[in-house]
């Protein structure tokens, strides 16, 4: 298939392009900067929220997209999703990066794709936004799209790592590598989330493109349903440098207890 992976150079858009390469598919990646992109995959520059680029993007007429700009809000899916719509033949195929946090602070573990949709802030409001857009353009039988709700994607590939230090484990291996001078943890870190592999991320992508069927739309939970604590991860880090991590406590915030995928469907 031809494919279009928007945020390609980004954390998890790298792994989808990279992996969908891997799989025999013709990949283009849109993005605004000039970011490494794996090799093979062709560049498009465009901000995916501005309408006129995406629809030059789109004139090159796309099997599948896959849709990971670092700005997933409402109107940058909108501008996709009305691209799509204006493609002539047959439905394409489109997978969304959308989030647990959708979910809010459902009160009950593991989280199911079942449970009400009631988030507690901005971030998975539009995330939410952005799925209900998408399954109301499959049930126009235009297109058939796949929406996966990650939990907490670490790690990264070779020469690609998580650059994104507000994140846990991207923080903890730069304070062990002396690129930070501290990790700051609110509370006694015994909160618990479900941390899952980019590469692992990428999977369910390719895997999520052969799931889309033209007229339906489906969220899927991408986890792996084992629980980890902040302190867990910090353990994990200090393991691997072979060092004590300067760690300083702050008062805690008010945060889910735990978060955890059930990833069976």
């Amino acid at each position: 298939m031809r494919v279009l992976v928007t945020g390609a150079t980004g954390f998890v858009g790298y792994a989808v392009a990279a992996r969908l390469c891997r799989d025999g598919h013709e990949v283009w990646g849109l993005a605004r900067s000039g970011g490494r992109l794996p090799d093979g995959v062709g560049r498009i520059v465009g901000d995916v929220r501005d309408d006129a680029a995406v629809r030059a993007a789109f004139a090159r007429r796309f099997d599948a997209v896959c849709h990971l700009a670092a700005l997933v809000r409402v109107r940058g899916t909108l501008a996709v999703l009305q691209a799509l719509a204006a493609q002539e033949g047959p439905p394409a195929r489109l997978v969304v990066a959308s989030t647990c946090a959708v979910y809010g602070e459902p009160g009950a573990d593991p989280i199911t794709e079942d449970a009400p949709t009631q988030p507690t802030h901005p971030y998975g409001a539009s995330k939410l936004a952005a799925d209900r857009a998408v399954a109301d353009l499959a049930d126009t039988g235009v297109i058939g799209a796949v929406s996966l709700r990650a939990f907490n994607v670490a790690g990264g590939l070779p020469g690609h790592g998580d650059r994104d230090e507000t994140r846990l484990v991207a923080k903890a291996v730069a304070v062990a590598r002396g690129r930070a001078a501290e990790l700051t943890v609110n509370g006694d870190g015994s909160v618990v989330r479900d941390y899952l592999h980019v590469a692992d991320m990428a999977d369910a992508f390719a895997l999520a493109l052969d799931a889309c069927r033209p007229g339906h739309w489906t969220a899927y939970n991408v986890g792996c349903g084992r629980r980890s604590t902040i302190m867990d991860v910090i353990a994990a880090t200090e393991a691997a440098a072979g060092r004590r991590l300067p760690v300083r406590h702050l008062p805690p915030v008010v945060e889910p207890a735990e978060l955890l995928a059930d990833a069976s469907r």
